[in-house]
């Protein structure tokens, strides 16, 4: 019989996919999550157009991490939250904004969604989790379902980056 223990916390980041306007939903982020840790350069969000017709183009994403490490179970109430987030950002009835919510640790990435899959784990409250990226060999590797952004490398050198300062804050927590 395994033993029971509960797993060290993990660091909160945020995808924002947008066009015009990232001040708005990074404001309401940090409202809610605490100073971030990182900030990505914007980079183009140009793997698929299934926002544009929602959201315009072109489109663009940043990726947000935050100092304040969240326990692994805390993702679906995060991921209502950015919903709500999304919805307050709506014009005209269409969203602005996407925010996909997820969790780094050592040895994955998890993203928050509300759509089911053959390989996505139902947590709670209509979210299910998926494990997109895992770390192997000195860096984050794709699954055969990782979404085509995800896997590039231009995305997991940003999660190698967020990686390394959540190696130090695990390393060295603040008292």
């Amino acid at each position: 019989m395994g033993t029971v223990r509960i797993p060290r916390e993990v660091m909160l980041f945020c995808s924002i996919i947008y066009r015009d306007n990232r001040a708005r939903p990074l404001s309401m982020l940090k409202e809610a999550f605490g100073t971030p840790c990182f900030e990505s350069p914007g980079l183009a969000f140009d793997y698929t157009s299934y926002y544009e017709k929602e959201m315009g183009a072109p489109l663009h994403r940043i990726i947000v991490a935050f100092e304040r490490l969240v326990a692994r179970d805390a993702l679906p109430e995060i991921k209502l939250m950015t919903n709500a987030m999304e919805e307050a950002c709506r014009e005209g009835g269409k969203r602005t904004v996407n925010l996909d919510p997820g969790y780094l640790s050592m040895e994955n990435v998890c993203l928050a969604t509300t759509k089911p899959y053959s390989h996505r784990i139902y947590l709670t409250r209509g979210i299910w989790a998926e494990v997109t990226l895992f770390y192997k060999d000195g860096s984050y590797q794709a699954n055969p379902w990782t979404y085509p952004d995800y896997a590039s490398d231009g995305l997991k050198q940003q999660f190698n980056t967020i990686r390394s300062i959540y190696r130090r804050r695990i390393a060295c927590p603040a008292a």
